[in-house]
């Protein structure tokens, strides 16, 4: 059994994926992070200027 070499092509396609993963897992943590911060938030105004307290 030969060890075979990686075209280079894979390793481009790899990295392409690499950069794209990250970006998504960037994104992910971004909206999670801010999803908390607007549910931990204290006093919230609705539409109607009503206080509404948590």
């Amino acid at each position: 059994m030969s060890i075979q070499v990686e075209h280079e092509l894979h390793q481009r396609r790899f990295g392409r994926n690499l950069g794209v993963g990250l970006s998504l897992a960037a994104f992910i943590i971004i909206v999670f992070g801010l999803t908390i911060a607007k549910l931990s938030s204290g006093p919230v105004a609705n539409t109607s200027g009503e206080i509404i307290l948590k």
